[in-house]
């Protein structure tokens, strides 16, 4: 499978240096032709009612040998913990912030119920949504997971479902009625594995609701259908809604939480897209600019809500001293070790997306799978792990009324701001400029 894995890696690399120019002038052309189904959509028979409480239906979930959210990556100049695992099939790793130190004491697990979404790891042309076996889908989804979801792991335990997800291409298809049946098809699996999730949690149970791109487009679905207006919306922690656009003027209302405007804030929804400079964000913008809102108007012009993962506050700006540890991946995505005060954030001041400094050193610590325009996707979340993790105990903490067990985020940094051009003085003619 790792094999399989990295032929594709290697594919990937021939395309973009035989294609490299065509592929920046048209990416969005190139990704229809390479991920684009051909074939007719064929509707997706329900899951049996009773399908989520199989174990085998989850990537993660308690009691799952072998959950890649139980992993945990030590800080830089640790062993890393690739394979060493403790008894029950747990991976061992640390799960302190790259900064800690040795007196720490670690805080014990918190008492939430993870809900996570994995992002889009189907990328085939055979068909519009993944089957629930496919090999390869599976292996990259498991990943997702142990990057993304653990970060969340030291607030709870986690759930995470597999369902079947809408392929790639359709993200990026003209054909819209057919993407959407596909992506429609998706959520209903998201819908039922979350039926089956609240019927195994206690009824009091504190909730995190967690996702990355597809998995966070389900959680908008997920929030305006099942929790906005209803007694559920009272045991939400937080929403880390990470890597799809939420626009503050059309969207927020809808998914009955309001945007988190503070650190401690509990009930309330983180959202962030990543970005390197210099950021070329016209490919989302202009998919963005072309939606309709939640409330029923277009999303054109609309700022996206933009939390900055560093001081957990919208449209701020934090320097590389305030991230307290960088996923850094190695050995093909398998494992990573925790890098601290090398990755700043800012929100921009225009539509909202958030920018992590110059692309080139940004590149040290995601070398790969980096999209057109220094879109920073894949890595929404692994950049600012350490900071996620504190983050969701902190909001936690706030929720249960105890003291956090982390220290509070650095404080928001005022953003420079952009010189204003000196006018040049006219220069008086002389009779020698006037021949």
């Amino acid at each position: 499978m790792a094999r399989k894995f990295l032929y594709l890696i290697a594919a990937i690399i021939l395309v973009i240096f035989g294609f490299g120019v065509a592929y920046q002038l048209n990416p969005g052309w190139f990704g229809r032709v390479a991920f684009v189904p051909s074939t007719q959509f064929v509707e997706q028979a329900a899951a049996a009612p009773n399908a989520y409480d199989d174990p085998a239906m989850w990537f993660a979930r308690p009691g799952l040998a072998d959950d890649p959210a139980d992993w945990r990556p030590p800080v830089e100049g640790q062993k890393e913990a690739v394979a060493a695992k403790a008894e029950g099939g747990k991976l061992v790793g640390s799960a302190k912030a790259a900064e800690a130190t040795a007196a720490d004491a670690e805080p014990a697990k918190g008492d939430a119920a993870i809900f996570f979404v994995h992002p889009t790891s189907y990328y085939s042309k055979a068909s519009w949504n993944a089957p629930l076996d496919d090999a390869d889908a599976n292996y990259r989804a498991t990943l997702f997971m142990q990057g993304m979801a653990s970060a969340f792991g030291d607030a709870g335990e986690v759930w995470a479902p597999r369902y079947r997800q809408a392929t790639l291409g359709a993200f990026l298809a003209t054909d819209r009625v057919t993407a959407g049946k596909a992506i429609d098809a998706a959520y209903r699996d998201v819908e039922q594995a979350f039926d089956a999730f609240l019927a195994a949690i206690p009824k009091n149970k504190p909730i995190i609701l967690a996702g990355h791109s597809q998995g966070a487009l389900h959680l908008t679905t997920l929030l305006r259908n099942r929790i906005a207006g209803t007694p559920l919306a009272k045991r939400i922690v937080a929403a880390y809604v990470i890597g799809w656009p939420i626009s503050r003027d059309t969207d927020m209302a809808a998914l009955g939480l309001p945007a988190c405007e503070t650190p401690e804030e509990k009930g309330c929804i983180l959202s962030w897209a990543s970005f390197a400079e210099p950021a070329d964000t016209s490919m989302v913008i202009g998919a963005y600019d072309g939606t309709i809102g939640f409330d029923g108007r277009p999303r054109a012009g609309t700022r996206m809500l933009c939390t900055n993962p560093l001081t957990g506050i919208p449209d701020t700006a934090a320097g590389p001293d305030a991230n307290i540890g960088t996923l850094k991946p190695s050995e093909g995505f398998k494992a990573g070790t925790l890098i601290a005060k090398k990755v700043g954030a800012k929100c921009d001041d225009d539509r909202g997306f958030l920018l992590i400094g110059d692309a080139e050193a940004a590149q040290n610590y995601a070398p790969s799978y980096v999209l057109p325009g220094n879109n920073y996707h894949v890595f929404d979340i692994t950049l600012f792990w350490a900071n996620v993790r504190a983050d969701a105990l902190r909001r936690l903490a706030a929720y249960e009324g105890k003291p956090s067990p982390v220290p509070p985020p650095a404080a928001p940094v005022a953003v420079p701001a952009a010189p204003t051009p000196t006018p040049k003085m006219a220069t008086p003619q002389t009779s020698s400029s006037r021949t």
